[in-house]
C-alpha cells in the first residue's frame, strides 16, 4: 500500500525556519484585494490576518508543505492530490515581522472508502513561544479502502435562517499572479495550458486566496474589523472559484463564533468554501 499509517505518523517531524516582515504581509494581503490602510501601508496600525499563517515564510513554508508528502511511509501521486480542507488555530496574534521555527508531521491518516485523508499539521514558534498551529487535509484519491479510521466528521451545518449578513467580494483578472508571489507557485493558477491538462478551462484561483479573502470579509463584516479577535478560522474547499468571478460570502453570527460559506456568483452560486467557522474573543 502506498501510505503506510503507522509509518508515516511515526516518522521524525521536519523543521524549517520563516522568516517574514511587514512587505511578506502587505503582499499578502494585497493579493486577497485587502488594500486598506490597516492592511496595507507600515507602521503601528498595520495589522496581521490570521490567514497569513499559511503563507509565513515564503518558499520556506510551502516547501515544508510539499515535504509531507514525502515523509516516510507516503507514496503518492500528486496529480491524485487535493487540498480538501483548511484549520488555522493562532495561540496570540501573528506579529508584523516575525522569525520562527516550523516543526511538520502527518498527525493523522483517514480512510474515507475511495480516498485517503492525510493531515498534514504544521506548529509554529518563536522565542516567546507557540503562534499558531495549521492543520491541512489533503485528500488522495484512490488510496483508501484500508480499512482505517474515517476521522470526524467536520460538518457545520448554517442555521435554517436567513444569513445575519452577506457580502459580496469581487477579484480581479489577475488575482492569482498577484496571490502567488507569496509562495504558492502552482503553475495550475497561472498557466493556462496547465490547467487545461489538469482538467480546467482556465487557471483557478488558490484555495487559500478565497480562504484569506472569506476570513477578511468576516472580520471586517463581524469583528469590527480587529484580526486580533479571531482565534482560528476552518473551512473545506467545496469547489473551485476562477479569478474575476465574485464571491458571495454568508454569514452567521453565534456566541463566540462566525459561520460562513462562499459560492460563485457569476455561477448560480457554485459551491466554493463550505463549513466554514471563524471563533473568536
Amino acid at each position: 500500500m502506498p501510505i503506510d499509517v503507522a509509518a508515516a505518523t511515526s516518522a521524525e517531524p521536519r523543521s524549517a525556519e520563516l522568516v517574514w516582515d511587514h512587505r511578506d504581509v502587505i503582499l499578502y494581503h494585497l493579493g486577497l484585494g485587502a488594500n486598506t490602510l490597516n492592511y496595507a501601508l507600515e507602521g503601528p496600525g498595520l495589522q496581521v490576518l490570521p490567514s497569513f499563517a499559511t503563507v509565513a515564510g515564503g518558499s520556506a513554508a510551502a516547501g515544508e508543505a510539499r515535504g509531507g508528502l514525502s515523509l516516510p511511509g507516503i507514496e503518492v501521486d500528486l496529480a491524485a492530490v487535493l487540498h480538501g480542507a483548511q484549520r488555522i488555530e493562532v495561540h496570540r496574534p501573528v506579529p508584523v515581522r516575525g522569525r520562527a521555527v516550523q516543526t511538520s508531521r502527518v498527525a493523522d491518516v483517514y480512510d474515507k472508502g475511495k480516498a485517503a485523508v492525510l493531515v498534514l499539521r504544521r506548529e509554529v514558534a518563536d522565542e516567546q513561544g507557540p503562534l499558531w498551529t495549521s492543520d491541512a487535509q489533503i485528500f488522495v484519491r484512490g488510496e483508501g479502502g484500508f480499512g482505517g479510521d474515517r476521522g470526524p466528521s467536520a460538518r457545520t451545518t448554517p442555521p435554517g435562517t436567513a444569513p445575519d449578513r452577506t457580502v459580496l467580494r469581487a477579484t480581479r483578472e489577475d488575482q492569482a499572479l498577484l496571490y502567488r508571489l507569496s509562495g504558492d507557485w502552482n503553475p495550475l493558477h497561472a498557466d493556462p495550458e496547465f490547467a487545461k491538462h489538469a482538467g480546467f478551462d482556465r487557471p483557478i484561483l488558490h484555495g487559500l486566496c478565497s480562504y484569506g479573502i472569506t476570513l477578511k470579509a468576516v472580520v471586517e463584516t463581524l469583528l469590527g474589523d480587529d484580526a486580533g479577535r479571531v482565534r482560528s478560522c476552518s473551512t473545506r474547499f467545496a469547489g473551485v472559484f476562477f479569478p474575476g468571478e465574485t464571491l458571495c460570502i454568508r454569514m452567521w453570527s453565534e456566541p463566540g463564533r462566525v459561520l460562513a460559506s462562499a459560492t460563485a456568483v457569476e455561477r448560480d452560486d457554485a459551491p466554493v468554501l463550505a463549513d466554514t467557522v471563524v471563533e473568536h474573543s
